[in-house]
């Protein structure tokens, strides 16, 4: 089994946490947004923390169900940040890329909670 810091999707939802608290950060100190940005903060920071239990999940079924919260996660911070760019809190370039790095990130969730329902078939 790979260590954590070679799992490419252990790696890459906790470097898309700590960009997504600096946004948060951001947000609060710079354009005083406090709602959406507090909910855009719970929702990308839970990508990392359950694909994190997943990988220490009790069973096959666990890992595909903590994956498949994970993915669910990523679609709801997909939502809020398309809400923050178009509302201007963040800017067209800086939503961009946060939104291409978590659609990345819903990609290889669906391939991995695809492989993980077939596998338990």
């Amino acid at each position: 089994m790979k260590s954590d810091n070679e799992n490419v999707i252990v790696v890459k939802s906790k470097a898309f946490a700590l960009r997504s608290i600096k946004l948060y950060k951001y947000l609060i100190e710079e354009k005083r947004e406090h709602v959406l940005s507090k909910q855009f903060l719970r929702s990308a920071t839970s990508i990392g923390a359950n694909v994190r239990e997943a990988i220490r999940g009790q069973s096959d079924a666990d890992f595909g169900a903590k994956m498949n919260i994970s993915l669910k996660e990523a679609s709801e911070t997909e939502y809020w940040l398309e809400l923050l760019q178009e509302s201007e809190y963040i800017s067209h370039d800086k939503g961009e890329e946060m939104l291409a790095d978590c659609k990345e990130l819903i990609r290889i969730l669906m391939a991995i909670v695809k492989t993980s329902f077939e596998k338990n078939k």
